[in-house]
């Protein structure tokens, strides 16, 4: 099924001049020297940070190779619903210490559409201040930056990079989808637009639930691969069809001499649930949020089918598939009662999401039972 009606659009090409737009950040960041000043320092909505970190820390060649990536949880305080800084830092470092292959913000386990754009910096500053201090520099963070409009996609690129972001990860607009023209190409001029203009590379992001049902095909995914800015794709779709044509194309134009470990395009499952089959199918690796409860599992299960134990790979698949399922179940609340119920900490969601009952407690708890027991066996 088409991702939208081929309907021919009634406005021209908006792509032009986005690189000569003028840069008026949301947040006055002095990250070069070291310091994240927010304009909202007296808001009950949002939290002051000041990082002492080098510049070169924050900004250095961190590439994406094939591995587990999480896309980290936004925590708050329970009373007041600030950004707690301070798990964010130790929830980052946990995964950082586990063996993950990098991080990810902003993206829906985080929870960006409830932050203002003084948040969503803050919490990846916090993040790479966290992981820098750790012991963790050369881990990349992946953060999300997508918006309906062109202009703002570009502007959150832009204080990605600023809060010590390395990648992208954008989702298409789908607002207006009704409008787009024909044969998605609304959707290329948007992220060639974007790619021409952020300061760093991008992710596609194709994650049809968030968008309205809007679908991006293999086809759309391969010609948006050519653009020298745009080196990812992480599939939510679950199409591992899909996923195997793009890894597939992507690989055979890859660069001359490129190392296979450190791919041109990194082909990503979204979901922990179909690890295996996504590796089958010539994918790098998963962006998965079920990462924060068990990231050892899923690199073992990574590990263990990469190194040719396909039967104990499956078996471990098995147990990561049936507790991914109570996180796809909970959502971001469930993830976090679990978090809360097995390693102590998670908290609630922002308003106006709900608080689970002692009743809901007790079952997102006992659903992770069964993988959290494997996990602390790792």
């Amino acid at each position: 099924m088409a991702p939208h009606n081929d309907a021919p659009s009634p406005s021209g090409s908006y792509t032009a001049g986005f690189n000569r737009m003028p840069y008026r950040p949301v947040v006055t960041s002095s990250l070069m020297t070291g310091h994240l000043s927010l304009p909202e320092p007296h808001s009950p909505l949002s939290s002051s940070y000041s990082t002492t970190s080098e510049t070169s820390d924050f900004h250095m060649a961190r590439p994406l190779v094939p591995g587990v990536y999480v896309p980290t949880m936004c925590f708050f305080d329970e009373e007041t619903e600030d950004v707690d800084t301070d798990t964010i830092a130790r929830h980052a470092v946990r995964l950082a210490r586990a063996g993950v292959t990098g991080l990810a913000t902003q993206g829906s386990n985080g929870e960006a559409v409830h932050l203002t754009h003084a948040e969503r910096q803050l919490v990846t500053a916090t993040t790479r201040k966290a992981l820098n201090e750790a012991g963790f520099s050369q881990m990349p963070i992946i953060v999300g930056c997508g918006s309906q409009s062109t202009r703002e996609t570009i502007q959150l690129c832009r204080e990605a990079w600023e809060a010590g972001g390395d990648y992208a990860l954008v989702l298409p607009p789908s607002y207006y989808a009704s409008l787009f023209a024909p044969a998605s190409e609304t959707i290329i001029s948007f992220f060639t637009a974007v790619a021409d203009a952020s300061p760093i590379p991008l992710i596609i992001y194709n994650f049809p639930g968030a968008v309205g049902g809007l679908d991006l095909s293999s086809d759309t995914i391969i010609r948006l691969a050519e653009h020298s800015n745009i080196v990812g794709v992480k599939l939510t779709c679950g199409n591992t069809g899909k996923l195997n044509r793009v890894a597939a194309a992507t690989r055979k134009t890859k660069t001359p001499g490129s190392n296979a470990a450190q791919p041109d395009f990194l082909v990503l499952a979204g979901s922990a649930d179909f690890t295996i089959q996504s590796l089958v199918a010539g994918g790098h690796g998963i962006l998965a949020g079920l990462a924060n409860i068990a990231p050892k599992a899923c690199i073992r299960t990574m590990e263990l089918f990469t190194q040719g134990k396909t039967a104990e790979a499956q078996e471990m698949q098995e147990v990561v598939a049936r507790g991914d399922w109570t996180a796809i179940q909970g959502g971001v609340v469930g993830v976090k009662s679990g978090l809360q119920g097995w390693m102590g900490y998670g908290g609630y969601a922002r308003s106006p999401l709900p608080r689970p009952s002692g009743d809901q407690a007790k079952k997102w708890k006992e659903g992770f039972r069964e993988l959290v027991i494997l996990e602390k066996s790792l």
